[in-house]
């Protein structure tokens, strides 16, 4: 996965968008309300805690079955420690790449989310070093 960096805001700005109350179904189209249930600030929805919390590009489709797509922003947050099944963006061999970490067969192993790729398999004396866990996908739909 290439990747572009893009480190934390410092200071965020406030930008609440409106957040309407009813919920709009994905199969017949119905009426919309216009009441408005209250504002809703991105930050605030995808930053828990902007400190430790950093966004990247995505390149590839390994994880597509996560949900995870080519040109995808991902939110990374460093100070989650990463169990069995997080989505992680790790450094392998000096690259980093987007996987779900795997612990369950005594040595770590990093697995795409989609049968295309291989799992990565660490032999002796590579280095896998956590960068953090991915919390959100932000998804463009065009």
């Amino acid at each position: 996965m290439h990747s572009a960096f893009i480190p934390p805001a410092r200071s965020p700005g406030r930008i609440p968008l409106p957040l309407f109350a009813s919920r709009i179904p994905a199969g017949f189209p119905s009426p919309a309300d216009d009441y408005v249930e209250a504002r809703l600030d991105l930050n605030e929805l995808l930053v828990q805690r902007q400190e430790a919390t950093y966004f990247l590009r995505v390149k590839g489709d390994s994880m597509q079955g996560a949900g995870i797509h080519p040109g995808d922003l991902i939110v990374v947050d460093r100070s989650i420690e990463a169990q069995d099944g997080s989505v992680v963006v790790a450094e392998v061999d000096g690259a980093l790449t987007i996987k779900r970490l795997r612990l369950g067969s005594g040595a770590p192993e990093l697995h795409p989310d989609n049968p295309a790729y291989p799992v990565i398999r660490f032999k002796e004396g590579q280095e896998l070093r956590i960068w953090g866990v991915v919390t959100s996908s932000v998804h463009t739909v065009r």
